[in-house]
C-alpha cells in the first residue's frame, strides 16, 4: 500500500510556498490600484491555510522518506493540485471566469502550452498578468525539477548517473539532485533577468519586460 503522508507533506509545503508567491501580484495590484487586491488576498489566505493544514496533518507520520512510488505519486498529485490552487486568483479576480476556465488557464500556464480562454489580455489588471507570468515561470522550472527527480530512477537520458544503488529509495539521489537543482535554478533566474533587461532595452516598460521574460524562459 502506498504511504501517502510523505507525498502530502511535500505537496503541502509546495502549496504553502505558492500561497506566499501570491503576495507578489497582490503588492503590484495595490501599488497600481487595479482593484483586484481583495481577490488575491483571499486566494493567498486560502492557499496558505490549505498548505499549512496539509503539511501539519502529514507531519504526524514517523517516516517521511520519499520512495520511488511516492516520487511518481508526488509528480501526479502536484500537477493536479497546483493548477487548482493557481486557479483561485483567476476565479476571484476575474468574475466572468468560471472554475473550469480558471483551472484550464492555470494548467495551461503551468505546463507552458500558451493556450488561453481569456480575451483582451492587454486590458487585464497588472496583478492577473503578473500571476499568469509567474505560473508559467514556476511551471517551466517545475518540469525541470520533476525530471531531475524521476529520470535517474528510470535510467533515461543519461540521468542514471545520479541513481543510487538502492532502487527503492531516493535518499541517496536527493542530495546530488538538490545541488543540480540549485545550479539550474540560478541559471534559470539569471537568464530571466537578462531576458527582461533585453526586452526593456528594446523599448518595453519594466513590468511588461519582466512578465514577457518569465513566459519566454519557461517555454
Amino acid at each position: 500500500m502506498l504511504a501517502f503522508r510523505p507525498v502530502g507533506y511535500i505537496v503541502g509545503w509546495l502549496v504553502l510556498a505558492l500561497g506566499f508567491v501570491m503576495f507578489l501580484p497582490l503588492a503590484v495590484d495595490v501599488a497600481l490600484g487595479d482593484g483586484n487586491a481583495p481577490g488575491f488576498a483571499e486566494a493567498a489566505v486560502l492557499t496558505i491555510a490549505f498548505g499549512a493544514g496539509l503539511t501539519l496533518a502529514c507531519a504526524q507520520a514517523g517516516d517521511l522518506r520519499l520512495g520511488l512510488r511516492q516520487a511518481f505519486a508526488l509528480t501526479t498529485v502536484t500537477w493536479m493540485v497546483y493548477p487548482a490552487v493557481g486557479a483561485l486568483p483567476f476565479m476571484l479576480g476575474l468574475p466572468g471566469l468560471g472554475p473550469t476556465d480558471a483551472y484550464f488557464e492555470a494548467m495551461s500556464a503551468m505546463t507552458t502550452t500558451g493556450a488561453t480562454v481569456i480575451t483582451g489580455l492587454d486590458d487585464l489588471p497588472h496583478g492577473i498578468l503578473l500571476w499568469r507570468g509567474l505560473l508559467q515561470w514556476i511551471g517551466g522550472m517545475g518540469i525541470v525539477l520533476m525530471a531531475l527527480l524521476l529520470l535517474p530512477v528510470l535510467n533515461v537520458g543519461g540521468m542514471q548517473l545520479l541513481r543510487a544503488s538502492d532502487f527503492n529509495t531516493l535518499g541517496k539521489i536527493m542530495p546530488r539532485t538538490k545541488q543540480i537543482a540549485l545550479s539550474i535554478g540560478s541559471v534559470y533566474l539569471g537568464l530571466t533577468v537578462a531576458c527582461a533587461m533585453g526586452y526593456e532595452a528594446s523599448g518595453m516598460n519594466g513590468f511588461n519586460a519582466a512578465v514577457h521574460a518569465m513566459t519566454t524562459l519557461s517555454t
